[in-house]
């Protein structure tokens, strides 16, 4: 347990000076069949549907997708509003050089599902790929918690367009 304070106050004073500026958001017009949208995200194969196996464990359903290029597997989660990740997972990439200091751009309370509020780290990440799908410099928040799941939240799903869910077939279809 002490060893575990230890570490996340390490984590802290290694994090949080990182946090220094805001990211502004602007639309930028559509060039060459690539949709520019908010904050510069970039949508490829936009015109190819992508189907996607989820599997279902404890009573969730989970979907593999590459965050700046490396594997993880989510929660896919509707009702979260950002991708969210641990301290674990933020850090696991930071250290692999898949996040850089200039990614992080401030910090932001969230109000988790019990109903109490958090303050969470807000990251860019540059790449977020799902099936033959990549979106490009999305937000997402790294929460106060070593164990927090991974949630694909609505920061990167409502950039997709249209999303249906197969439970029968355990797929989800990015239109």
């Amino acid at each position: 347990m002490q060893r575990q304070v230890f570490i996340y106050i390490l984590i802290i004073t290694l994090i949080v000076p990182l946090f220094s500026c805001r990211h502004s958001r602007r639309r930028e017009p559509s060039t060459t069949g690539v949709e520019k949208v908010e904050t510069g995200r970039k949508l490829n194969s936009i015109h190819k549907k992508s189907i996607i196996k989820m599997y279902e464990k404890y009573g969730v359903y989970h979907i593999p997708c590459k965050i700046n290029g490396t594997e993880m597997e989510f929660i896919f989660d509707t009702g979260a509003s950002d991708i969210t990740m641990s301290l674990t997972e933020a850090l696991f990439l930071y250290k692999q050089g898949k996040l850089k200091d200039d990614d992080f751009i401030g910090t932001q309370q969230y109000q988790i599902a019990d109903g109490s509020i958090h303050e969470g780290a807000i990251v860019r990440l540059q790449t977020v790929q799902i099936g033959n799908r990549t979106l490009y410099n999305i937000q997402a928040s790294i929460v106060d918690n070593l164990a927090a799941p991974l949630l694909l939240g609505q920061s990167a799903l409502s950039e997709f367009g249209k999303v249906s869910v197969d439970y029968n077939r355990n797929e989800i279809t990015f239109e």
